[in-house]
């Protein structure tokens, strides 16, 4: 995978939630988990913006 940002964070939340599937996370853990999916949440919403102000409608006319 490639070093940038996001996928470092994606690849600390699921080291995370490996370790949560075979033992119990410590409670820092588990608010760095939360931190880090928050933080790619924000991530993803930004790109679904980023890509929603660049939609241009057009209009076909109508078929007569």
């Amino acid at each position: 995978m490639s070093s940038s940002p996001i996928n470092i964070i994606i690849e600390r939340i699921n080291e995370l939630s490996k370790k949560k599937r075979s033992t119990r996370l410590e409670e820092w853990e588990r608010a760095e988990q939360e931190a880090l999916r928050q933080e790619y949440l924000s991530f993803i919403r930004e790109q679904v913006k980023d890509t929603l102000s660049n939609v241009k409608v057009a209009e076909d006319s109508p078929v007569q």
